[in-house]
């Protein structure tokens, strides 16, 4: 909403429209809130409400590395193992921060529109609770670590029992790993290790050409975030639907 003069003492408050689309402000934070909510309530069931996510070859990402561990004799949830490293990236990404905060919070879908008079001036900015937000570039160490295992199983699903194995979820967890790649290797933060705090690139030919490279991929960034978050779940609704049956599998080779 914009204020406007007026020719009366009252001020009259008209809705600001995007000069680049037709559709109504609040359908894209809306379709965001709920493409959100459904992924965190599916991600939530994956990981506690499951024991496992592998079918042969396959492995869920859900549950890369996978790691059984008993205590007392009830089962740790092995995707509590793995979860929380793609939840802290994804939650702390700079571009995800702005979705959820105009999405679920509401602040402006841009600086030219004030805050809604409802939130007063209680925001802040990323201080207090939204602090945890700094911690990153950790979040980034973590899910390259991870990345390695999500590789690795990608390739190594197509060797198996001896023999050399083709399916549907072979190719769903190459174009899975691909996607993430994109997204996790153009983050924010490692274009600012690559080539942050450098003011000669020219001395460093490497940084320069590796800043370049995540250059790239940052560009898109927001793609990037969008299509992973989409084939992380359908690969893991994929090899669970294997899991349970309702799904039949034949490798092609």
């Amino acid at each position: 909403m914009q204020t406007v003069p007026s020719a009366g003492p009252k001020l009259a408050r008209v809705p600001v429209r995007n000069p680049y689309s037709a559709l109504p402000n609040w359908l894209y934070p809306a379709l965001v809130a709920v493409t959100l909510t459904a992924f965190a309530l599916y991600s939530a069931w994956v990981v506690f409400g499951n024991s496992g996510g592998r079918f042969g070859p396959y492995l869920s990402p859900f549950y890369s590395p996978e790691i059984t561990l008993r205590l007392g004799g009830f089962l740790v949830p092995p995707a509590l193992w793995v979860a929380w490293a793609p939840l802290a990236f994804r939650a702390t990404c700079y571009y995800y921060r702005k979705a959820y905060f105009r999405s679920f919070f509401w602040h402006p879908r841009s600086c030219a529109v004030p805050e809604p008079r409802s939130h007063g001036s209680n925001y802040r900015g990323e201080t207090g609770f939204w602090a945890l937000n700094n911690l990153h570039r950790f979040a980034l160490y973590a899910i390259t670590v991870q990345m390695a295992f999500l590789w690795f199983d990608a390739l190594a699903q197509f060797y198996y029992q001896g023999a050399f194995r083709v399916g549907l979820g072979s190719l769903l967890m190459i174009v899975n790993v691909v996607c993430l790649s994109g997204y996790t290797f153009g983050c924010h933060a490692l274009r600012h290790l690559a080539g942050g705090r450098s003011d000669c690139f020219s001395c460093s030919r490497v940084r320069f050409r590796l800043w370049k490279g995540v250059t790239v991929l940052n560009v898109r960034h927001d793609r990037w975030a969008w299509v992973s978050l989409f084939t992380v779940l359908g690969t893991d609704l994929y090899i669970r639907l294997l899991v349970l049956g309702v799904l039949p599998h034949a490798p092609w080779a």
